[in-house]
């Protein structure tokens, strides 16, 4: 999965350094500033919620993060950065608007990241490997940009999204949208919203995902003869609208259902379901039954 060289040429060797300088000691760009004040603005919310708790904000924050959450993996993940399916761009534009929520970044960025990870999975040039440790995976990686441009190089993976106007506007103006997601947050119910909802909803939301990159790369079981240490967790399927089949996920990029099994839960394959039914997602991507008896482990 993973090509020893970048596009100008320059091998992997050249990219990775042999010895990563101090985590807090190196340079921090706008973009990692930026990242970490927002993530944690939003656990710091979240440590404020039992001075504010109202039952109505939180169940609020509950439903936030399951919408939002939904929205990422229905639309930066399968509709975005697989193309598992095809939606009409007056359907697809607002879903991704509505998925900036869920404060994961804007498309480009977090399209750009996913297909780097699927590229250079598990290599020195994986973005996120838990094998740089558990902690890094998790969630560390996300505050070093420099880092990922210096393993995988620039974003030149992206060029479908960048010829769209709309996703070139969100990625220009992706702060101003948070900081009035905030600010709306609060007008609409004061600290309780901001701190139960956003703060506890945000939380959940990004360990939930965070998980997905680090225990599914650890943990679990595994279905498919996949060149990685990709796992399915089962107990994470719920939560993650069925990411966590991340075995199958890997075995078949593309592919609109993650939960391939009828038992295996994927909340976001049912809602792509839904559309296609619909009439609304079209083009939707299932493996064959051939591929998956190449890539079975027990057969």
């Amino acid at each position: 999965m993973c090509n020893p060289t970048r596009n100008d040429g320059s091998s992997q060797s050249d990219m990775v350094p042999k010895e990563k300088r101090p985590y807090f000691q190196r340079y921090w760009s706008w973009a990692d500033v930026a990242r970490a004040v927002t993530v944690t603005t939003v656990h710091f919310l979240c440590l404020l919620a039992p001075f504010n708790y109202k039952w109505e904000a939180l169940r609020f924050g509950l439903i936030l993060v399951a919408v939002t959450n939904l929205l990422i993996t229905f639309s930066y993940h399968r509709n975005l950065a697989h193309r598992s399916f095809k939606l009409p761009k007056w359907l697809e534009y607002p879903i991704a608007y509505a998925a900036v929520f869920a404060l994961q970044g804007d498309p480009l960025d977090w399209v750009s990241i996913h297909r780097f990870h699927h590229q250079f999975t598990d290599s020195d040039r994986d973005p996120h490997s838990p094998k740089e440790g558990f902690l890094f995976s998790h969630v560390m990686w996300i505050f070093d940009t420099h880092y990922i441009k210096y393993k995988c190089g620039g974003r030149n993976n992206v060029t479908d999204l960048k010829k769209q106007w709309f996703y070139r506007f969100l990625r220009k103006t992706i702060g101003f949208h948070v900081l009035m997601f905030w600010i709306v947050l609060y007008l609409y119910g004061g600290l309780p919203y901001l701190t139960c909802g956003g703060g506890i909803g945000g939380v959940l939301g990004y360990h939930v995902t965070w998980l997905v990159n680090s225990a599914c790369h650890i943990w679990g079981s595994r279905s498919w003869k996949t060149k990685d240490t990709s796992r399915n967790v089962w107990w994470l399927s719920i939560f993650t609208m069925g990411e966590s089949w991340h075995n199958n996920h890997h075995a078949f990029e593309s592919s609109a259902r993650q939960g391939l099994e009828w038992w295996q839960i994927d909340i976001t394959w049912y809602l792509i379901r839904l559309f296609e039914v619909l009439g609304l997602a079209t083009d939707v991507k299932l493996p064959s039954e051939f591929q998956k008896q190449k890539l079975a482990l027990v057969r």
